[in-house]
């Protein structure tokens, strides 16, 4: 029997990326998109005759509902999110809706339409805040730092709750992926920032330069700015994080899992191997701006995948110099 794949978010870094290797598996797809972001399909553009699109909005129930009655899965992928950590703090209500009670209408609905179904829920290292423990797993207590991290720990403890309901538990596997990057990150990460700011350095790119997060040009006389330079993260590749998903809904009982590399840089070392991919001295072209600096910090976030290793038998494939020559090649292209 043909398995059928359902995704929210689907037109996502994420979502783009299990959109490929689902069908490369032979399942059918169908996915989740909000009306007004129809021009920001060009992740899946290439997949649009292959899968079945379906507008709605995470808080609509009834967009929700009406989509699984129709297309029938036997797994729900939800991964749509109001995913800026440092936006949500601009948008709190916003990210509480979409991100946490959001995900809150993709159980009910599943359980209500398609109760057989399994469902992954995304959730993320942002949830541990400040760690007391280094690395983080999954027993690490979560104390989340912004909006966006609190709206995640509220999806991901209803998730728990539907998981062990003793009457009629739901199959609701949480992913705890740390950061994961690709050429298809939005230019609002602070990774794909810098590496679409080396490549518009290198081309020497004076037009048409992609803006930031507050709408600046992302290159200004030369300079990249960046927010805090010491803050530490765990950046894996986003096609290896996509097949973790879907091995966690393979299994015989639902679970949680930290999914990362294991390993830490900061956001200086990811500029300096980014600028060195070109030849150029990051020092040269990196200044520091408060303006990027969140409200209140987190970290150092630093996972420990040990659990997926031993029960998914997953292990991140791609090391950091590659991650980041992978994205700054892509933009090399991009913004030539």
């Amino acid at each position: 029997m043909i398995k059928r794949a359902f995704i929210t978010g689907i037109s996502g870094q994420d979502g783009s990326y299990l959109t490929e290797f689902l069908l490369n598996k032979g399942y059918e797809v169908g996915g989740l998109v909000r009306r007004n972001a129809t021009a920001e399909m060009g992740n899946i553009d290439d997949y649009k005759g292959e899968i079945k699109i379906y507008y709605g909005d995470l808080q609509s129930p009834e967009s929700i509902a009406l989509a699984f009655l129709d297309f029938k899965p036997s797994e729900i992928y939800n991964l749509a999110s109001f995913s800026s950590p440092l936006g949500s703090f601009s948008d709190k209500l916003g990210s509480i809706m979409i991100t946490g009670v959001g995900a809150l209408h993709v159980f009910e609905r599943a359980k209500e339409v398609v109760p057989e179904a399994k469902v992954y829920q995304a959730s993320t290292s942002e949830m541990f805040g400040t760690p007391k423990m280094v690395p983080q797993d999954e027993m690490t207590p979560l104390n989340p730092k912004n909006p966006y991290a609190v709206a995640k720990e509220y999806a991901h403890r209803m998730a728990i709750i539907a998981r062990e309901d003793k009457k009629n538990p739901q199959f609701i596997s949480c992913g705890i992926l740390f950061n994961h990057e690709s050429p298809r990150r939005g230019l609002n990460f602070v990774t794909r920032k810098i590496t679409a700011a080396v490549a518009c350095i290198k081309n020497n790119r004076k037009d048409d330069v992609p803006l930031n997060e507050i709408g600046e040009p992302i290159v200004q006389n030369g300079k990249l700015k960046l927010g805090d330079l010491e803050a530490k993260r765990d950046w894996g590749y986003a096609p290896d994080y996509v097949e973790a998903m879907w091995l966690m809904l393979q299994q015989d009982s639902a679970d949680d899992f930290v999914i990362a590399t294991g390993e830490t840089h900061t956001v200086g070392e990811f500029a300096e191997e980014a600028f060195k991919v070109v030849g150029l001295n990051w020092k040269d072209f990196v200044v520091t701006d408060s303006h990027f600096v969140p409200p209140v910090q987190t970290g150092p976030l630093q996972g420990n995948p040990a659990k997926a290793k031993k029960v998914l038998g997953w292990e991140a494939k791609t090391i950091f110099k590659d991650l980041v020559k992978i994205m700054v090649h892509s933009d090399l292209a991009k913004f030539s």
